[in-house]
């Protein structure tokens, strides 16, 4: 009987990892399902520090004072108190109790800091629930984020409160950690509440919230997968992976290249007979690997579409909404998967279906979205590749589009003035 709880501790524990490593499996099978190329530009230093400015430093979360400084909060708070985990797990597989406690007044200084974080990470999580559902800030509200998107970023914040909570609580509830006095800063002033109860009742509530504040932890970690907030993990190999040279810069379509060198007769056209050669994407998995990854990364905090010109405007477009549907139809695609062993056409796709062309051309291609995604997110990718298709693969371009390419073609210039009268319309 006095092992059962660490009999359950390890299988409770063993179950939770098992889970999230077959959902990471899921998540890198999903993610290699495209077929588009990528181009890693810059040397691995320039992409090392991109990284740790951008995904460790919050650099361009701050761009925001308000909302940056709380989530930079948070996130440091997060990390540090994570800490805590390991003398957790240790004491939950052992049947110890705070092994830790024996370093002494540094693990007084260590729990007091992670009560004092603890104490930070509520009121800032609080706040961000305030922002979101009582002043209702006008970017958390379009169509898309309605339904499950509303709820899941709601349910993130309950449990970012209840961990801390439960945290708190155990310590307070924890005779032995009291009468230590050594960290006890907010769990000590919490305690003196309690002090009419017994010592079975402290230790009752103490284990309760222990197994409480534990297993919420599991269940946020397999959360993860199914939540906006899976870029707590990709966000480190988003940045990694993300353009170093100008963010505006589009690629050349290998596809394209292929289509001239056979006109050219720089490669044999026989050798490509058996290749199928798509211009741009119509459905998720014709993307690249990177702008895959680019849609869990997501954080749907909407700052791409609170600046998009278009967007501003009245247009149907959102950046966001563009990572939202792309990786909503990467995760059907997956799911079709699992179902058949491999992919059976569902007639559906990525364009039309998900995203409209109206969207697709309210683009201006400015590059607004890019430039503001605190993680290098770039949804003009998307569009481009999309639009791309469109016209090289449906022919079904605007009539403003095509007005400019007939007048290209005829005139030299995107204006219907002619030729003989350049100089005019040149000054």
């Amino acid at each position: 009987m006095k092992y059962i709880p660490n009999i359950i501790f390890c299988v409770l524990i063993t179950y939770s990892i098992y889970i999230f490593y077959n959902n990471i499996l899921k998540l890198k099978r999903n993610i290699s399902l495209g077929k588009g190329e990528v181009e890693i530009s810059g040397s691995k230093k320039e992409r090392w520090k991109k990284m740790v400015l951008l995904a460790f430093g919050q650099s361009k979360m701050i761009n925001r004072p308000i909302s940056g400084l709380l989530h930079l909060v948070v996130y440091i708070a997060f990390i540090i108190i994570n800490i805590e985990l390991i003398e957790i797990i240790i004491d939950g597989v052992f049947g110890t109790h705070r092994i830790f406690s024996t370093i002494g007044s540094l693990y007084g200084f260590l729990i007091g800091s992670f009560e004092i974080l603890a104490i930070s990470v509520i009121v800032c999580v609080s706040i961000f629930w305030i922002r979101r559902n009582v002043l209702r800030l006008k970017r958390f509200y379009e169509n898309k984020m309605i339904g499950w998107p509303k709820m899941d970023a709601n349910l993130i914040l309950y449990f970012e409160i209840l961990i801390m909570s439960c945290f708190l609580l155990m310590n307070t509830f924890d005779v032995e950690f009291q009468i230590m006095d050594n960290g006890n800063i907010i769990s000590g002033y919490l305690s003196s509440y309690f002090n009419h109860l017994s010592a079975d009742t402290m230790y009752i509530l103490e284990r309760i919230f222990w197994w409480t504040h534990i297993i919420l932890i599991m269940i946020f970690l397999n959360y993860l997968y199914y939540s906006k907030h899976l870029h707590i993990l990709l966000a480190f190999p988003n940045t990694y992976f993300s353009p170093i040279k100008n963010l505006g810069w589009l690629n050349n379509l290998s596809s394209v290249k292929k289509e001239i060198d056979i006109i050219n007769g720089t490669v044999n056209e026989s050798s490509n007979n058996n290749e199928l050669i798509k211009f741009g994407a119509s459905d998720a998995n014709d993307l690249s690997w990177l702008q895959i990854l680019n849609s869990y990364t997501c954080t749907e905090c909407g700052r791409c579409t609170s600046v998009c010109p278009a967007n501003i405007t009245g247009k149907k477009l959102s950046p966001r909404k563009i990572m939202m549907d792309t990786r909503d139809r990467i995760e059907e695609i997956g799911r079709n998967i699992d179902r058949n062993g491999e992919f059976i056409d569902d007639n559906k796709k990525l364009l039309d279906d998900y995203i409209t062309k109206e969207e697709l051309w309210a683009c201006t291609s400015c590059n607004a979205c890019v430039e503001e995604c605190p993680i290098s997110i770039n949804p003009m990718s998307i569009i481009m590749d999309m639009r791309r298709y469109v016209v090289m693969e449906e022919s079904s371009a605007s009539s403003e589009i095509n007005n400019m390419m007939s007048n290209i073609e005829n005139n030299g210039a995107p204006w219907p003035y002619n030729q003989q009268d350049r100089l005019n319309w040149n000054e």
